[in-house]
């Protein structure tokens, strides 16, 4: 007896739940007629769909879902203000808004029991998942990846080497598949020509089993591929920049201008002349700092820094740890990061952003230029005072080859995976750390 799949009740049972959820607590919160039930059903289903609200697969990572609810709080927060702004309606913002708040907070609630239970239930009762075979060569890490994550719901029944695929002209394969009734193969792309890769789809197709492709290369290489159609020919593009399209350039720059506005009026106003007296009484000389980076397209600017160190220092090698030259102040606001704090200038100024891959001095650009392979990719967008890398671990200084291996590979991950939300999650972190205090914080 073979087991029922419910996968594909589990979205439309969310759509009916979560719009739900919003009528009944709409009716208590803010009492209307039908035209407004008819109007926040449709604008949910809508904003929804454009939103990408309910693409949560077993793969999803649970920050990834939180941003989706906040996404579509918002989202639904000014469709609700639409309709009240124009219909003249006797409720506030403030009604507004605690409607709305405490529905998502009960559609969260809800979607993090689904969320966690089918997770429960994959391991334990081995239900929701789906049964899969790898084939080809070069499989190791991602038959790992099966075995090693039940919760995901991928149950791994046999690995095929690509001899053992194409043994009795695939017949032996193909009653495998049938037999066992699985839902995906895996490809190893390296293992199979065109002419075989297309036989095994067409089987698949035929017997409705999904087919994914494994690419045996870097990962970073081949994480945003885009496939563009020039006539009859299809083109893949081995990385797709999001930065490189002009609203999305519009909207990082928006978010640089007022975050930057923000902390140097906020922040700076005050803490700019008290940072710089610190620094003149215990070591006479200026108390900015300004030095020669490479930027967007490899371009120099001057980047403005607190001055950490004594004015006669050489400023061409990393600062190790307890190095002399760094003054007792310049220790301190480098622990805490204050010191970059006049980077915010150059954000207004349009040099940098606030995120992005951190600029290297230039003796040190010239050096990693040579050692570390694809470093100019960082070097696609503006560079930023805070970047994936250094809330991953790899700020500071640079003591082995992997240190700066690693932060060229969370850079080139950032510039190709690139939202406005991932901007705001690195910003978040960065402030945690600073608070906290890191161990290559000098």
């Amino acid at each position: 007896m073979t087991k029922k799949r419910f996968s594909r009740y589990i979205r439309p049972l969310a759509y009916l739940i979560d719009v739900t959820i919003i009528n009944v607590l709409s009716c208590y919160f803010l009492t209307q007629g039908f035209v407004f039930h008819l109007f926040i059903t449709l604008a949910w289903i809508g904003i929804a769909i454009g939103s990408s609200f309910y693409e949560v697969y077993r793969f999803t990572k649970i920050f990834n879902i939180f941003l989706k609810i906040v996404k579509q709080y918002f989202l639904f927060l000014l469709a609700n203000f639409l309709y009240f702004g124009l219909s003249n309606g006797i409720y506030g913002r403030i009604d507004i808004i605690i409607y709305v708040s405490i529905a998502f907070l009960i559609i969260l609630i809800v979607k993090l029991i689904i969320y966690y239970f089918l997770k429960y239930f994959r391991i334990n009762y081995g239900g929701n998942y789906r049964n899969v075979l790898v084939i080809g060569d070069k499989t190791e890490k991602l038959v790992s990846f099966f075995k090693e994550n039940p919760d995901y719901g991928y149950n791994l029944i046999r690995c095929f080497t690509s001899e053992e695929v194409k043994q009795g002209t695939y017949n032996h394969f193909f009653k495998f598949s049938k037999e066992y009734k699985i839902n995906e193969i895996y490809i190893s792309l390296s293992s199979f020509t065109d002419e075989e890769i297309s036989r095994i789809i067409s089987f698949a197709d035929n017997n409705l089993i999904k087919i994914k492709l494994i690419f045996n290369r870097n990962s970073y290489l081949i994480r945003n591929l885009e496939i563009e159609y020039f006539g009859d020919n299809s083109i893949i593009s081995l990385r797709k920049i999001e930065l490189d399209e002009l609203n999305n350039k519009i909207l990082k720059r928006v978010f640089d201008i007022i975050f930057s506005l923000l902390v140097i009026i906020f922040v700076l106003s005050w803490l700019f002349p008290i940072i710089a007296l610190l620094i003149k009484i215990e070591s006479p000389g200026p108390a900015l700092f300004k030095q020669n980076r490479h930027g967007l397209n490899n371009n120099l600017f001057k980047c403005f820094k607190f001055r950490s160190m004594h004015l006669n220092s050489s400023y061409l090698v990393h600062v190790k740890k307890e190095d002399s030259r760094v003054t007792k102040m310049g220790a301190f606001i480098r622990k805490t990061s204050i010191d970059e704090l006049p980077q915010f200038f150059n954000v207004l100024m349009g040099d940098m952003s606030v995120v992005g891959p951190r600029p290297h001095m230039t003796a040190a650009h010239n050096m990693y230029l040579e050692i570390v392979d694809r470093y100019m990719l960082r070097h696609l967008i503006k560079p930023g005072i805070t970047g994936l890398a250094q809330i991953s671990g790899y700020r500071g200084e640079v003591e082995h080859d992997e240190d700066i291996i690693n932060r060229v590979r969370y850079d080139i991950f950032y510039v190709q995976n690139w939202s406005i939300l991932f901007d705001v999650k690195i910003i978040f972190k960065t402030v945690v750390n600073a608070i906290s205090g890191e161990e290559k914080a000098y």
